[in-house]
């Protein structure tokens, strides 16, 4: 590594085009902190405001994710999980936390970043398996000493990228976890994720366009974006390229039939479904069943939109998950 900073430290934390100057990364000292909030722009928000983090600020040409891959490689990627939000996924990345062999990133700003560009910067296609294969090395660096391998939880949106990234990880495996999306609906309904504010994450295919968006009534918008999802995340199982794991499986599956591919050891499964008696969410409040709740606060607009919308897609990921 002569010539180079060592960046065994540090996670890059930011990934953005500059006008002229290319794609830049920004990097966070995290040392051997853990990544214990439930997703990992928290960790970077709890991270910057430690002295270190204030006082020096590291930033880099994307070249240096590679430079640093062949200098020193990360621990494996061992699987990925898409959702359709508001359907477990945290709490698998929880659970899976309490794993030290595993270094468990949910939903980490520049992979979402990444994945995204070549909509704004189509010429970034030729560089982006590459750029992801860096990226995840740097994610898997040995910061804590037993890390044996990388986890990912992406964003809900990224189903939309699940290609991208089987291109550059053609032998990790990945899942698409979901729900009844009446209850991901409702909540959504109670308080609205990033990708159902229209404009909010940038350019991506579950955008519906502006004018239609506007004449849309809340429920049918919700209702809509739910089905799109869910008929990208069925597009991708029924091709083979993901498992399909409904949220009433959780959290037996992961230390079921999920423990081979996330790499859950015999002898560390009590600890995870430990975790699962918890709110994923907020750590410090018990877990709390919420589907009947959910389904009896649906306005009758929205379970009719729902049904319109999102439940064929639902019923086909049901039928293709019944399969032997």
């Amino acid at each position: 590594m002569a010539g180079m900073m060592d960046y065994r430290d540090w996670l890059p934390i930011r990934a953005w085009p500059v006008a002229g100057d290319g794609w830049q990364v920004d990097w966070a000292w995290f040392g051997d902190a853990p990544l214990s909030e439930p997703f990992f722009q928290d960790s970077i928000e709890a991270m910057l405001h430690r002295p270190f983090n204030q006082a020096l600020r590291c930033r880099t040409p994307l070249a240096e994710l590679a430079r640093w891959r062949e200098a020193s490689p990360g621990a494996p990627l061992r699987a990925l999980i898409h959702h359709a939000s508001r359907c477990g996924s945290t709490l698998l990345t929880r659970m899976l936390g309490a794993l030290d062999s595993h270094a468990v990133y949910a939903e980490p700003p520049p992979l979402d970043a990444l994945l995204r560009a070549p909509y704004r910067d189509p010429a970034f296609a030729a560089a982006q398996t590459g750029a992801l294969r860096d990226l995840l090395s740097a994610l898997g660096q040995l910061r804590r000493g037993g890390e044996r391998c990388v986890v990912v939880k992406l964003d809900a949106w990224n189903i939309f990228e699940a290609e991208a990234l089987q291109a550059a990880f053609p032998q990790v495996p990945a899942i698409y976890l979901y729900r009844d999306p009446l209850e991901i609906a409702v909540s959504h309904l109670r308080q609205p994720g990033r990708h159902l504010v229209p404009g909010l994450i940038g350019p991506t295919p579950l955008a519906l366009a502006s004018d239609e968006t506007a004449a849309l009534p809340r429920a049918e918008f919700i209702a809509l974006t739910v089905a799109r999802l869910l008929e990208a995340g069925l597009a991708q199982c029924e091709a083979g390229r993901l498992i399909p794991v409904n949220y009433v499986e959780l959290p037996q599956a992961l230390t079921g039939r999920l423990a081979d591919v996330f790499g859950v050891p015999d002898d560390a499964r009590d600890a995870l479904l430990a975790r699962a008696s918890h709110h994923a969410k907020r750590p410090q409040a018990p877990f709390e069943h919420d589907t009947a709740g959910k389904r009896a606060e649906a306005p009758d607009e929205l379970v009719e939109a729902v049904e319109r919308w999102a439940m064929p897609a639902y019923r086909a990921l049901e039928a293709l998950r019944a399969q032997p």
